[in-house]
């Protein structure tokens, strides 16, 4: 039978709650048990796809196609557990499931409430979530007090009384903040959250403090004795300088003890010697490389989670510290495009709209003409498709039918009709709803040979989508003709997904059409990401390499 520990948040948002369920999924893991983990959000929408990135962050996707909570993506860098759309839903999700269900009759005449439908539905779309696994951790977005989060709440106190004391537990993540002025840590904000915790009728096993320091003990046995949580339950969550320290941090502190006490699981000792060899090969490289990151997103880092979380495992791989500074695209122009040349490689990740596109578009040229190596994910190796038609190809103005509905030349076209991963055909148009009309999930395509992107995948490269626009058919053949390598295709309907220059023109210069982020962890990396830092390394060498025969 399944345990369950449901994570939720008190006093402020953004505290880390995703982290700190990854963690303890870590831990739990570690000890030989087979985890999962499932997040639900409070708000409305069906799903994450139609968010801003500003408003939600990234909005990560799923090998079954499910676009998904950021936090998704730390649950699959953590654990081995692969997540899939059973592993998130929203309210949006569960009043849809309810009201399809009020239509069609299936309540028999009933008044349709919140409780018991909403929460008996949330309740199986959580036991939906978590089959075939020793225990399933729920973390329950939003803040305790919100209203948009009541219902969630209402559910799982619900459902821990039906599975039983031993065989569910509550985590709380709180906040205690340090007051310079009084020159203390307060908790009366934590009393106040469990408060309201335990009115709604959940008493939480552990408490996770969250702060800029560590809580002396006499501030955690004050907590202890407002909260009702024994003094061992509450767990101290300083700021660290890398989040794979978690993992050891509530481990030292004994949570997946606690834990496996509350749930009467008998497994063995949790082993994180993998976590210490990380944080040791993050805190101590051997070598440094500068990326720009030529976005539109530059204002939120979450917006690039998954980006920024790939090409650190990549400088891990590399025995080196990835640094990434941001460079709105919107700023770039023909006077200024020259600042990229202090960097050892450039970047240029997916979005959607016109805004930044041009600045996108100088990016990839002085990448080109430079020999500086770059990366276009999604957006980014359509961007490197126009430049090369407009400024190689001789198609001047070339551009895509996203920016330019009526663009002489749409190398970049809205594709109408594709295969999808279950071999059904779907079909789309201008004028189709936003939310999950994209080509979504894991897919394979057959790979060039003698191509770098060869070297990198072999003969058959399986990654995540999430576009809505492709590479036209209809100007491979010039494309080609012109020098660009189309090192990948699909096995289907021929739709570029890797486009690179040859490798005695460029030594590293790549366009991939799906996200390579999604699918690197800290323990196995990315080929990709890896090559693209080594890259980035080797940059690095040959510019300071008439630096050191000068000084010779």
């Amino acid at each position: 039978m399944t345990k369950f520990v449901f994570v939720t948040g008190g006093v402020v948002s953004s505290l880390g709650k995703g982290i700190a369920a990854a963690s303890l999924a870590a831990i739990l893991e570690s000890r030989g048990l087979k985890v999962t983990l499932i997040k639900l959000d409070p708000y409305l929408n069906v799903d994450p796809g139609t968010m801003s990135p500003f408003q939600h962050g990234e909005v990560f996707v799923t090998d079954d196609g499910a676009e998904t909570d950021l936090d998704l993506g730390h649950y699959e860098r953590f654990i081995t557990t692969r997540m899939k759309r059973t592993n998130n839903f929203t309210t949006g999700q569960i009043y849809k499931s309810v009201l399809e269900k009020e239509r069609r009759g299936d309540y028999l005449g009933k008044t349709v409430q919140v409780i018991p439908h909403v929460t008996n539905e949330i309740q199986d779309y959580v036991r939906r979530g978590a089959v075939d696994v020793d225990v399933a951790i729920v973390e329950i977005g939003g803040t305790v007090g919100d209203i948009e989060s009541l219902p969630f709440l209402e559910a799982v106190r619900q459902l821990s009384l039906k599975l039983g004391p031993a065989n569910t537990a509550f985590v709380h993540l709180t906040y205690v903040p340090w007051i310079a002025a009084a020159g203390e840590l307060k908790t009366k904000p934590t009393q106040h959250t469990v408060q309201k915790l335990r009115e709604i009728g959940i008493q939480p096993d552990a408490l996770l403090c969250r702060a800029d320091r560590r809580i002396p003990d006499d501030e955690r046995e004050k907590i202890s004795l407002f909260t009702n949580v024994p003094q061992h339950g509450v767990i101290s969550m300083p700021d660290v300088d890398t989040i794979y320290k978690v993992p050891r941090v509530l481990h030292e502190q004994g949570l997946d003890e606690l834990i496996c006490m509350k749930l009467q699981l008998l497994t063995k000792p949790a082993d994180l010697r993998r976590w210490d060899t990380l944080v040791q090969e993050v805190e101590h490289p051997q070598a440094r490389v500068t990326i720009a990151m030529c976005g539109k997103y530059t204002d939120l880092s979450d917006s690039y989670k998954s980006l920024n979380e790939a090409l650190r495992h990549a400088g891990i791989h590399n025995h080196a510290k990835v640094d990434i500074e941001y460079v709105d695209a919107e700023t770039l122009d023909e006077h200024n495009v020259s600042q990229l040349a202090q960097y050892d490689a450039i970047l240029v990740p997916g979005g959607f709209g016109k805004r930044g596109i041009e600045g996108k578009i100088l990016a990839a040229k002085f990448a080109r003409e430079h020999r500086l190596p770059y990366l276009g994910i999604c957006l980014g190796m359509q961007v490197a498709t126009i430049e090369y038609a407009r400024h190689v190809a001789g198609l001047t103005d070339a551009n895509s039918t996203e920016f330019e509905p009526q663009t002489a030349h749409p190398v970049i076209a809205l594709i109408e009709e594709w295969q999808d991963r279950d071999g059904s055909i779907q079909k789309r148009s201008a004028s189709s709803d936003l939310g999950g009309t994209m080509r979504l999930g894991a897919q394979s395509s057959d790979v060039k040979p003698g191509t770098l992107a060869y070297q990198i995948y072999g003969p058959v490269v399986t990654e995540r989508h999430r576009h809505r626009y492709e590479a036209n058919v209809n100007y491979l053949d010039q494309l080609q003709a012109a020098g660009l390598v189309i090192s990948a295709l699909t096995q289907r309907e021929q739709l570029t997904e890797i486009v690179e220059l040859p490798q005695s023109q460029h030594p590293w210069f790549m366009g991939v059409q799906f996200h390579p982020e999604f699918k690197s962890t800290p323990w196995g990396g990315h080929p990709l990401f890896s090559s693209y830092v080594k890259a980035a390394l080797e940059h690095q060498a040959r510019r300071a390499e008439p630096v050191r025969k000068a000084v010779a």
